[in-house]
């Protein structure tokens, strides 16, 4: 019921649905546009109309977005910056019209300018996207990351200073990528470890807000800061960090998404039958009984008037 992958939107946003379920998958993720460009043609109501109802006739679980690769929320650099929150207000406004309540997005990269500086930017940009976008049903959920050159978002501290600096602190969410928490020096393997690695993220954010994992096992060792995805089992996470996070009880109904290699055409099926394997037990018999986290709505709701995002 947890399971999907991240699924091509290649002709058109509305193919997404049917993709997942030809791979099995009860939830999905998607890219709204190119993850490579900066703009893109706005989703069409017709479009949104096919991938709500198109959604809603299978048995999909939940869906969630992922913003373009280009957008760094915590750059330096004004224009960067200020392109960065339109850009961000623009994924908003496409998750609202296909009725996708989360926005998986990396928190950016601070260039050398430092993480202090860089966490407030993040902050100042995160609060531009909410002011913008008083009333929107989509939520932002940051994602951790390996912490790869400047990259931030890879200590739960840096969520944490993020939150105290918000707004609207409870209208952010989070994303924990399995790759992304191992390679930053968070363990997952060992028992004691992973209750301490759940135990911090806790203390810095609260469970409550974790909106998905990512599930990906990692080419590169604990602590190593790259990030580089490798398939379920086949890495350096192993198959025993992953037994213990899906019959975890805590997580029974976070969705639980690929973002694997895709070198062969059944690699996320190969992945996804994997996940199932380790499933055992009680939380075998809990997916039997879980309810739907959501239904899209038939119709997009009213976008608010644009905003010019304004750096403070």
């Amino acid at each position: 019921m947890r399971f999907g992958a991240h699924v091509s939107i290649a002709g058109s946003v509305a193919e997404a649905p049917g993709r997942g379920l030809e791979l099995g998958c009860r939830t999905l993720q998607i890219f709204t546009k190119n993850a490579r460009q900066w703009k893109a043609r706005p989703i069409g109501p017709e479009d949104a109309e096919r991938f709500r109802a198109a959604f809603a006739e299978g048995p999909l679980w939940s869906v969630v977005a992922h913003n373009t690769y280009l957008i760094n929320m915590a750059d330096p650099r004004q224009p960067g910056w200020e392109k960065s929150v339109e850009a961000m207000i623009d994924e908003v406004d496409r998750c609202e019209a296909l009725g996708v309540p989360y926005l998986v997005a990396h928190p950016g990269a601070h260039r050398d300018s430092g993480e202090s500086a860089g966490l407030k930017r993040i902050a100042e940009a995160l609060d531009a996207v909410h002011e913008a976008r008083p009333k929107a049903i989509c939520n932002i959920a940051l994602e951790v990351t390996a912490g790869q050159g400047t990259a931030l978002g890879w200590r739960f501290e840096h969520f944490s200073e993020i939150l105290s600096l918000l707004k609207a602190s409870e209208r952010l969410a989070f994303c924990l990528d399995t790759c992304h928490l191992f390679a930053a020096g968070y363990d997952l393997i060992e028992k004691d470890g992973y209750e301490a690695t759940m135990k911090a993220f806790d203390e810095a954010v609260g469970l409550e807000r974790l909106a998905l994992w990512h599930m990906n096992d990692s080419k590169k060792g604990l602590g190593s800061r790259v990030d580089r995805h490798a398939h379920i089992g086949r890495g350096a996470l192993g198959l025993k960090g992953f037994r213990r996070l899906v019959n975890d009880e805590r997580f029974f109904s976070t969705p639980m998404i690929l973002e694997t290699p895709k070198d062969e055409p059944d690699d996320d099926t190969m992945n996804l039958a994997t996940l199932r394997r380790l499933v055992t037990g009680k939380a075998r018999k809990a997916s039997k009984t879980l309810t739907p986290r959501q239904a899209l709505p038939t119709k997009a709701k009213p976008k608010a008037k644009k905003k010019a995002a304004k750096r403070r």
